[in-house]
């Protein structure tokens, strides 16, 4: 998917507002986490594709906490 540049850099910013939140909150973000949100900025994915994706990491690893 190809964007153009504002709505690249509009990205970018809220991905650093994200970030900027969650240190304010003290919420870790996952290496997978920023990996898919840089995939977002730069229009590799969508914004669905990076929240299904980043439940299904999550599901995932909830059900393998739950076997121990």
């Amino acid at each position: 998917m190809k964007i153009d540049y504002s709505i690249k850099n509009r990205r970018i910013q809220a991905g650093k507002l994200a970030d900027a939140l969650n240190t304010i909150e003290g919420v870790p973000v996952s290496d997978y986490a920023k990996e898919l949100s840089q995939q977002w900025e730069n229009g590799e994915i969508s914004g669905e594709e990076m929240k299904s994706l980043l439940l299904e990491h999550h599901r995932k690893i909830a059900s393998e906490e739950d076997f121990v």
